[in-house]
């Protein structure tokens, strides 16, 4: 399995600068955000992925797109994958305005509001990594299985804190890192 960082957000380009959160609900991908998804596809070409599961944020939908687009894949929204509840980009968009953003994809799976209520804690993000884990170590598939996530997610799953368009393999029959 592969663990995709999105691109860089509106967010990630003002908070990496002022380490001031811009509260800018849900942001969308900068112009270098949409480069990087697309740096981030080419590199995956050679991985075999078949599929992405994605999480229901604009920039990770955003950089999703990007990367089937390029390889020709299914995108498959998964909430368990969202970022860590901790800022304001953090507020997600409503199931019907992002099935009206990207009416291809299915989001009557997700509850309204899917997003955490106020900042999540770190043990609930553990469990929630942890139902994920489990849930694709289940899968015979997860080899050629990508998932376009957030630095929080991602670091909690393995440890790692990884750049905007970067990715991580990750072996969900592995213990989760402590």
């Amino acid at each position: 399995m592969i663990l995709v960082r999105h691109g860089q957000s509106y967010f990630n380009l003002h908070y990496g600068t002022t380490r001031i959160d811009p509260g800018i609900r849900d942001p969308a991908l900068t112009e270098l955000g949409r480069a990087q998804a697309a740096s981030a596809a080419e590199a995956l070409k050679v991985r075999g992925i078949k599929r992405l599961l994605v999480s229901p944020y604009t920039r990770t939908l955003e950089t999703a797109q990007i990367i089937a687009d390029i390889l020709g894949i299914p995108v498959t929204v998964e909430p368990l994958v969202r970022e860590r509840a901790a800022f304001t980009c953090d507020i997600g968009t409503s199931r019907g305005e992002l099935s009206r953003l990207w009416p291809h994809l299915s989001f009557a799976h997700l509850e309204e509001p899917w997003w955490h209520a106020g900042e999540e804690s770190e043990a609930a993000l553990r469990l929630r990594c942890e139902r994920f884990r489990t849930a694709m170590a289940a899968l015979a598939d997860w080899r050629a299985v990508g998932v376009v996530s957030h630095w929080g997610f991602i670091r909690a799953l393995t440890g790692q804190a990884i750049a905007n368009g970067t990715h991580v393999d990750f072996d969900p029959t592995a213990e989760l890192v402590k």
